[in-house]
């Protein structure tokens, strides 16, 4: 390799055994070779910026794509029996990601009923979902420099283990522990997934290539409905039986044909030098800082006070820890996390971010409370529980499968893209907070609605955050945007559960007490109370057991509408604060860069 200077700027020529070769210079031109030296020996000039700072074996043309390792980036290999395999493993992997929490979230009711813990269930959720977020940004970093397909496998492995403490769980602490090894699992088999599809796609494919990945998980989309058919059955433990094979069989695809050629930002380096690349100082920062920052959010006015120490400690020291973790990358590390070349098209990465943390808050809107929502205020049959929680599930996948594909096919437009899934987004959410015990027909359109505009950007922010990266560091740019959209959720969740509680306890305390004492005749302050407490926690049988409801005829159900009716005044504050959010999307969205000159037929990855 020579390296040269001359008045125009310098020139970095390595030498290819090709018929044609091009130079590339500091001045922005483009030179052919002259026709007097042999083909054989055609010198290509690069940039000395687009050399690689400790990799002699590859160089990056505009400081993005992967070029010199011997390999062709610009066209796309042929759909070979290994390759279309490879896909189909980390298809799995996907749908294994997504399905624990979907299928458990839909039957929390038969869960607590069953091993208790009805003061604290909402964490079995929130501990999938918080390990997920955590451990993404280091598991990405690390797939980018040691490779995908043992981190892939380690991935499952979590995901089975999660799965087999949940199935014999007798607590719901052992539960809540279980889930935390599976969102482990789930944080890595979907950064895995998205990054492994996203780099053996050409660039400007990769919208239609993820669209089949996430395509896969159409058999799920019901799932709220599956859970309650095996919940009420059976039992809600065959759910668990269920995701961890098909974890299982991820782990097994992805073991036998998914074999990736090395990672060139690695290749030639010992395992020593390897492991010296990881920041392991930032990882132990960001997991630590992000774990505690939102647990201290979720405990927050739904446990404990907010001004109580089991609050403030675990938030204070998060706040801390994450600041410290934003320091170290951009003065201490030595090998960062995410590495300032992450920012080639810093307002677009910067705005998709913004866009996808807001979409995180509104996708936990729905996720969270639209199932309670259609258990809660329009009855508690399990066939119509599930029915009721299909239109969300399928208009999300058609939201990004839609968006996806017309990002393929409109090579870019995102700017408008996520717009429209902005708009469609918050005037969904909102709408919902029109529904009332009498007129769930006119919450079936605002459900897709809502659910279109969500899918439009919760997977589709993370595939343009990887066209506008480096070829090498597509797994950190996915798991950042997994990462920001879960910590979105989360706070979201944090708001929208406090301004549901401060909503249900008056309107509770006003329908069903009042139901109690006027119509009831019962002036018990304490079974009125116990009464709340019940409907809340949603375990309706037991009210048939309180003094003044037992053996009355109509009580019991008199009760159980005024408690409809105390659940759905409180819902839809939920609704009117995601509003709040929602224009802050569309806000954003309106000021997003193009990424229409990045979707080429580059190949980020060639896997023969």
């Amino acid at each position: 390799m020579a390296e040269r200077s001359g008045s125009s700027g310098k020139c970095l020529a390595k030498r290819r055994g090709t018929s044609r070769s091009r130079k590339y210079c500091t001045d922005g031109s483009e030179r052919s070779p002259t026709t007097s030296k042999p083909a054989m020996d055609h010198v290509e000039h690069i940039h000395t910026n687009e050399r690689v700072p400790g990799h002699n074996n590859y160089y990056e043309k505009n400081g993005m794509r992967t070029y010199g390792d011997g390999e062709d980036h610009d066209h796309e290999p042929p759909m070979t029996f290994k390759r279309i395999m490879s896909l189909i493993a980390m298809a799995f992997l996907w749908t294994g990601s997504q399905i624990p929490v979907y299928l458990f979230g839909g039957v929390p009711p038969y869960i607590y009923g069953d091993i208790g813990g009805t003061d604290r269930w909402i964490w079995f959720v929130l501990a999938n979902l918080l390990s997920l977020a955590a451990v993404c940004p280091f598991v990405g970093s690390i797939s980018d420099i040691v490779g995908r397909r043992w981190v892939a496998m380690i991935g499952a492995c979590f995901l089975i283990l999660g799965m087999i403490i949940c199935s014999t769980a007798q607590t719901m602490n052992i539960f809540i522990a279980g889930m935390v090894f599976s969102g482990i699992g789930a944080g890595i088999n979907e950064l895995t997934a998205l990054a492994v599809t996203s780099e053996l796609a050409p660039t400007s494919q990769r919208g239609k290539y993820v669209a089949v990945l996430i395509f896969t998980i159409i058999p799920f989309c019901p799932s709220v409905l599956w859970g309650q058919l095996i919940a009420s059955h059976s039992s809600w433990r065959w759910i668990g039986l269920w995701c961890g094979l098909w974890a299982f069989i991820g782990l097994v695809l992805t073991f036998i044909f998914y074999h990736p050629p090395p990672r060139v930002n690695s290749q030639g380096m010992s395992r020593k030098e390897i492991l010296a690349e990881i920041d392991y100082i930032g990882g132990l920062l960001s997991v630590s800082g992000m774990l505690l920052f939102m647990m201290g959010m979720q405990w927050g006015g739904y446990q404990y006070p907010w001004s109580s120490a089991h609050v403030l400690a675990p938030l204070l020291l998060g706040i801390i820890l994450i600041i410290a973790f934003v320091i170290w990358e951009g003065f201490g590390a030595k090998h960062p996390m995410f590495p300032k070349r992450l920012r080639q098209e810093p307002r677009i990465l910067g705005l998709t971010l913004v866009i996808t943390f807001i979409s995180g808050a509104n996708f936990f809107s729905i996720l969270m409370f639209w199932p309670t929502q259609a258990f809660n205020v329009y009855g508690h049959d399990p066939v119509g529980v599930g029915i009721r929680g299909i239109p969300v599930g399928f208009s999300i996948l058609a939201g990004a499968c839609i968006v996806l594909w017309l990002l393929s096919l409109l090579r870019g437009h995102n700017k408008e893209l996520l717009i429209v899934s902005s708009i469609l987004m918050t005037a969904g959410c909102g709408s919902l907070a029109i529904g009332r015990v009498d007129n769930l027909y006119q919450l079936w359109g605002l459900l897709v609605l809502a659910g279109l505009g969500i899918g439009g950007i919760v997977v589709p922010a993370s595939i343009i955050s990887t066209i506008i990266c480096p070829d090498d560091l597509i797994a950190t740019v996915a798991a950042l945007t997994l990462a920001i959209r879960v910590i979105g959720g989360s706070i979201g969740y944090c708001v929208y559960y406090n301004v549901f509680i401060s909503k249900f306890v008056p309107a509770a305390t006003y329908y069903i007490g009042g139901v109690m004492e006027t119509k009831l005749n019962i002036t018990n302050v304490e079974v009125i109370g116990e009464a709340i407490v019940i409907t809340g926690a949603s375990l309706l049988p037991l009210l048939e057991e309180l003094p003044g409801i037992k053996g009355v005829p109509g009580a019991y159900e008199a009760v159980v509408f005024a408690g409809q009716l105390a659940y759905a005044e409180a819902y839809k504050y939920v609704y009117y604060v995601s509003i709040a959010f929602g224009g802050v999307s569309i806000l954003a969205a309106c000021f997003l860069g193009d990424i229409s000159k990045y979707m080429d037929d580059h190949v980020a990855v060639v896997m023969h």
